[in-house]
């Protein structure tokens, strides 16, 4: 329980550190893209799906994802894959997922917390001047401005969701 609130307050303080425009929305606690879009009154094009995928490269090295892509599509573990050269690509078990997160599944940031993680944003959520995300807590959201985002987060941009 505690790795979360840090992992809350980490963000909250990387954030004003930085001088980011965003807004805490408050809500039942849900990590379902869909339904914790509805509780926050937005098209679930606009919140982040965020999903940790696991690359083999070769027999020996491991790579592991952050993929980042709009709540209204799949993550495209094959595009995943070819941006590595991986031999095989996953989900990440939720044991590691969370580990590397700071956070459990359905409330992992839009953010690379852990060096271990390369951040991938699929181009198509950063099309709205701001989106959603659930604030490594189920009960608690950002509305967190796209232009600070990238400016912050430094994502590696690519084509990485599916319809």
């Amino acid at each position: 329980m505690d790795s979360m609130h840090d992992t809350y307050e980490k963000l909250i303080a990387l954030l004003d550190e930085r001088g980011a425009a965003y807004r805490v929305i408050e809500h039942a606690p849900e990590g379902a893209t869909e339904a914790v879009s509805a509780l926050r009154g937005h098209d679930p094009a606009r919140a982040a799906k965020c999903i940790i995928a696991m690359v083999k490269i070769g027999k020996k090295e491991k790579r592991f994802a952050l993929v980042v892509v709009p709540g209204d599509r799949r993550v495209d573990l094959a595009a995943v894959k070819a941006l590595y050269g991986g031999t095989y690509v996953s989900f990440a078990s939720p044991e590691i997922a969370e580990e590397l997160a700071g956070s459990p599944s359905g409330t992992i940031l839009p953010f690379a917390l852990d060096e271990r993680l390369e951040l991938l944003v699929d181009p198509a959520l950063l099309e709205n001047p701001e989106f959603f995300f659930n604030a490594a807590r189920l009960d608690r959201s950002l509305a967190l401005s796209t232009e600070d985002y990238r400016a912050i987060a430094e994502p590696r941009v690519e084509r990485v969701s599916t319809d």
